[in-house]
């Protein structure tokens, strides 16, 4: 098995990259079977933006502060380790979003894509599924829309849900709501 390391730029991060290519000689990302990624969360989640349709295998090892994503660091038997593993398929969100001048922006995230108020009053926003409306109208701050993988962070700090990663679902989470004041958001299915 081939492994490339990728490291965030904190300390303990460095220290574990310092200390695993003692043990294992790693290769460059685009030869690895693995990559394994050193770091938090957020390092895992870019590690994974920066590697959509390489097909490659990402193995996290926790060097952050939460690591809901990651494994325990441990540089012994990391390829017994990964060889073991539990995987999971992730399904990144794809944002389409019009400005108001009309420009078109795309991107792809792992973790969760939100829609904020750009102006010191609250959003009125319509909530559509599937082409149905479902709310005609939030007063927020704004609403995001969350994978499993992201569930934990920004979602969860909203009182979204926690998902677990195999759910195939997605956390449907209003930002700070006025009204409806009871409306907490919506577990949808990943296909919605």
């Amino acid at each position: 098995m081939k492994i490339a390391f990728t490291a965030s730029k904190s300390d303990a991060a460095q220290t574990a990259l310092k200390t695993l290519v003692k043990v294992l000689t790693p290769v460059l990302p685009a030869q690895a079977d693995v990559i394994v990624a050193l770091g938090g969360d957020g390092f895992m989640l870019r590690t994974l933006q920066a590697n959509i349709g390489t097909g490659k295998k990402i193995y996290g090892m926790n060097c952050g502060t939460v690591g809901f994503l990651m494994n325990t660091f441990h540089p012994d038997d990391l390829l017994e380790r990964i060889g073991r593993a539990e995987t999971h398929q992730f399904y990144p969100l794809h944002m389409q979003a019009t400005t108001q001048d009309g420009d078109l922006h795309e991107s792809f995230a792992f973790n969760e894509v939100a829609l904020f108020r750009q102006t010191h009053q609250a959003a009125k926003i319509a909530i559509y599924v599937d082409a149905v409306e479902r709310l005609s109208e939030l007063v927020c701050d704004g609403v995001m829309l969350a994978t499993p993988a992201g569930s934990s962070a920004y979602n969860h700090s909203a009182y979204g849900p926690i998902l677990p990663l195999g759910a195939g679902a997605l956390a449907l989470t209003p930002i700070s709501p006025f009204r409806p004041r009871r409306w907490r958001g919506a577990v949808l299915p990943r296909e919605a």
